[in-house]
């Protein structure tokens, strides 16, 4: 059977139905538009990827309306769907998603397997925008190219640099477990493909370009964060091996280097 909807699963489909009705309902006239980033509007999603949504509305959300969000959210979550607890994405005003925010001030967002909406910056990117304007999923509303302007190749390599910051800052106080190691792996790959091509791959995507153009000593470390995505939800709980770990580090310090010598618009 054919499947209709805005992805080939039927059951993430219902979700996304719901979702959508509830969101309208909530926001009523101050709803924009609704859209699927990340690996749905890149083309490289499977059973194991999120689900990244953003939804524009017109000004900033009053507090009944989050409350009506943080409400639909918990009801989603508890729906007996994988897809449902594998929902995130943010809320974001439709004057400030329209160009690139060097502040990258925080939105309403949902993390991955959560449902406390929280303010948060994750949304507030470069990459974001590149891929929902360029390849956001339209769920209903305007083409995202009305809402965004262009995306330059220098703001999303001034994404990297940050990004890598941010990575290594969080890595002087964290450990990740085994799931969060291989995302991390991959997302290395990503930054490096974005900084060589001012384009968005997705994670896997970014892996085998990796695997072809980067030298043979990064290639087992790649390998496995490929070949170790299955039953992610699992590996969460697991702890990263050590010598990934030490490996992951140096392809971070690897990647900062690169990200330094790369033209961009806001250099220190």
């Amino acid at each position: 059977m054919e499947t209709t909807g805005p992805t080939p699963y039927d059951d993430l489909n219902a979700v996304l139905s719901d979702f959508l009705a509830s969101v309208r309902e909530i926001l009523g006239d101050d709803f924009v538009g609704a859209y699927l980033q990340g690996s749905f509007a890149l083309g490289d999603a499977d059973e194991h990827s999120d689900v990244d949504f953003i939804v524009v509305i017109d000004d900033e959300l009053t507090d009944d309306q989050i409350a009506g969000l943080q409400s639909m959210h918990e009801r989603l979550y508890a729906l007996e769907v994988p897809w449902a607890q594998h929902l995130e994405g943010s809320y974001v005003p439709r004057e400030n998603l329209r160009r690139v925010d060097p502040s990258r001030s925080p939105y309403v967002y949902l993390d991955n397997g959560a449902t406390e909406l929280v303010l948060d910056n994750h949304c507030n990117t470069a990459v974001v925008r590149w891929t929902l304007r360029e390849h956001g999923v339209v769920l209903l509303g305007p083409d995202p190219r009305t809402l965004i302007e262009p995306v330059s190749a220098d703001e999303l390599a001034d994404d990297v640099r940050v990004a890598g910051d941010e990575w290594a800052k969080w890595l002087a106080d964290n450990v990740p477990s085994r799931r969060g190691q291989g995302v991390l792996v991959l997302s290395l790959c990503r930054m490096l493909q974005t900084l060589a091509e001012g384009h968005v791959t997705t994670k896997p995507e970014a892996g085998r370009w990796a695997l072809r153009t980067l030298e043979p000593e990064w290639r087992p470390l790649i390998r496995f964060a490929l070949d170790d995505r299955p039953d992610p939800w699992r590996k969460v709980r697991e702890p990263a091996d050590p010598t990934a770990l030490e490996q992951t580090r140096a392809l971070l310090d690897y990647v900062r280097s690169e990200a330094r010598h790369a033209p961009g618009t806001r250099r220190e």
